[in-house]
């Protein structure tokens, strides 16, 4: 049976559902970003929304598109952190009851606030258990809805309505950096892209640790890698989304990849030169951009999406003084 893959009118639907619920985040330049890159930037700030990470558009659009049935029985979802705190936020929002299933060594930060939003967390060790079967185990005792991280069609719709504002605001562009974990962000985002600025070539950053997204578009089919070590801890997916895979293959230019250490210093331009917390994950287009991943024609217009915000303060402290 082939896939119903999500569209750019399911993006606008979406965007109809988050008006007046969802920040419209701002746009942020830098002078020295352009001096350094000879390009013209805009940083996407979803570091500034709400819960802190773009993922609460995905969340609240999922939650907001089940039945009363659904509702009453409840969502359960796996998350490393923002999507956890996304579900568990739109939850509360919407009356529902969520049920997080968490790595043992997420950031501690993101489990207190997915908790504090009013979600049970059930957590579990990355390296030697399945978070799938742990979540349909659940699903099937309970029945409550699974809402997946990325592999949605409301999620990854919800999540291409950061890309879509962003080329509202500044027009055409003629590249898009885009953070890469399990695609939602990426594959949304090449569908507002494609419909708005479509001379636009979309390109995924993941870290180097876990490069499965850029095997997989460059082999032309699901690569699976072993569980990633990176900073980045957003991004530490073993494989991408059916869903999200079928988009990005139509619409995404190349995958690219970037160090630990260069996450670090991107995450040190933000705070010393624009003066925001953006964490590991929420630099990883950034960081691309700002290290010579591409180099761009001189005076391109480069959009930049910042995934998020959510960070350990003790951790976040010990990057930015790291040498």
């Amino acid at each position: 049976m082939s896939l119903v893959l999500p569209t750019y009118d399911d993006v606008v639907r979406a965007s109809a559902t988050l008006k007046g619920v969802a920040h419209r985040t701002p746009v942020m330049t830098s002078t020295t970003a352009d001096r350094a890159t000879r390009a013209q930037l805009f940083f996407k700030c979803e570091n500034l929304q709400r819960m802190g990470a773009f993922k609460f558009r995905g969340g609240y659009n999922a939650i907001a598109n089940l039945s009363a049935e659904q509702r009453r029985a409840g969502v359960v979802t796996f998350s490393s952190g923002n999507h956890a705190q996304a579900i568990a936020l739109a939850g509360k929002l919407l009356g529902v009851q969520t049920t997080i299933i968490m790595p043992i060594d997420a950031p501690v930060a993101k489990k207190a606030a997915t908790r504090e939003y009013g979600a049970t967390v059930v957590e579990y060790d990355r390296y030697t258990q399945n978070r799938d079967d742990i979540a349909r185990d659940l699903q099937h005792k309970t029945g409550m809805t699974l809402i997946p991280p990325y592999d949605h069609l409301h999620v990854i719709a919800g999540q291409g309505t950061a890309a879509k504002e962003l080329i509202e605001d500044v027009g055409e562009l003629d590249y898009l950096l885009v953070c890469l974990g399990g695609g939602g962000l990426l594959a949304g985002s090449a569908l507002s892209a494609q419909a708005l600025s479509p001379h636009c070539k979309v390109l995924g950053v993941e870290p180097e640790a876990g490069n499965d997204g850029q095997q997989s578009l460059r082999r032309g089919e699901v690569v699976t890698i072993a569980a990633p070590r990176s900073i980045a801890d957003g991004a530490l997916t073993t494989y991408l989304g059916q869903l999200t895979f079928g988009v990005i293959r139509q619409y995404v230019a190349d995958i690219l990849t970037v160090t630990d250490l260069q996450l670090i210093s991107t995450m040190k331009f933000f705070a010393e030169r624009m003066k925001i917390v953006v964490e590991p994950t929420g630099c990883l287009g950034a960081a691309a951009a700002l290290h010579g991943a591409l180099a761009f024609p001189e005076g391109a217009r480069v959009g930049v999406i910042l995934s998020g915000g959510n960070v350990d303060l003790k951790s976040y402290a010990g990057f930015l003084t790291q040498s």
